[in-house]
């Protein structure tokens, strides 16, 4: 079994018999929200979905967007696509913007009612002319045509938005409902390569929705503290995996019987 399934069988586990505040990060709320067993076995019983692999040029862009805009937040200036994106504000300058940054530290929120410690990482922050704290996130894809948020599965893009506005909201910032996802299109109707790669870049509006996320944290709660395993999302690939695996694992012994027996 490799290190990472060892590692993951004690770590970071729910107790039901704890009283102490449990860490749970923004992408294990949308893990419950894609589907409550597989939270369930991750997060109570300690066995994970197995790791993907990491997206090392979805990261590249990532930290050249950072750099970027932080040049420009030392400045107190726009980015130029704000102007024809129609965005009047500029990068939000904050001591603790390295720590809400990062992924293990993030922006971070205690919900009194369950117990959690709800924490997320975000890309970056800007602030309108109102005061008002505009959460910013990136992504990076290669598609052809324009890029929008009307795929079914951005839902969780959508889902990380509105976490990161409502713990930025509550730790006394004043949030606008929109934020914005910088979105890179790495255009490959280029003649060639020639060593480079040129993203087209849009910026879209996303105006979020808050009011779901404290009473998700409750059945996340409720389903954490049951001694059993939540049923599986139908759309859920992973369940539907093993489900699929044991059965034609039935099959096959039972075929092999039959083939003995003759």
């Amino acid at each position: 079994m490799s290190d990472y399934y060892n590692a993951r069988r004690t770590n970071g586990l729910f107790n039901p018999k704890s009283k102490e505040p449990f860490n749970l990060s923004r992408s294990k709320i949308d893990l419950f929200c894609e589907c409550p067993q597989c939270f369930y076995l991750d997060r109570r019983l300690g066995t994970g979905r197995p790791p993907g692999f990491p997206f090392t040029l979805n990261s590249a862009v990532d930290t050249l967007l950072k750099k970027e805009f932080d040049l420009l937040r030392k400045e107190g200036k726009p980015h130029p696509l704000f102007e024809e994106f129609g965005i009047d504000a500029i990068p939000f300058s904050h001591k603790n913007l390295n720590d809400y940054r990062d992924t293990f530290v993030g922006v971070r929120h205690l919900h009194e009612p369950s117990n959690f410690l709800v924490f997320g990482g975000v890309d970056d922050l800007w602030i309108n002319p109102k005061g008002e704290i505009i959460i910013v996130d990136y992504k990076a894809t290669s598609k052809q045509g324009e890029v929008s948020l009307d795929a079914e599965w951005q839902i969780g893009y959508k889902r990380q938005m509105e976490v990161y506005q409502w713990l930025v909201r509550n730790n006394g910032f004043e949030v606008s409902d929109t934020g914005y996802f910088v979105y890179c299109n790495g255009d490959v109707g280029q003649d060639k390569f020639d060593g480079k790669l040129e993203f087209k870049i849009k910026i879209i509006p996303y105006t979020g929705d808050t009011s779901w996320i404290e009473p998700k944290l409750m059945e996340i709660k409720e389903c954490l503290t049951k001694d059993e395993i939540p049923e599986m999302s139908p759309k859920c690939d992973y369940c539907n995996y093993r489900k699929e695996a044991v059965l034609a694992k039935i099959r096959f012994n039972k075929n092999v019987s039959g083939n003995t027996k003759k």
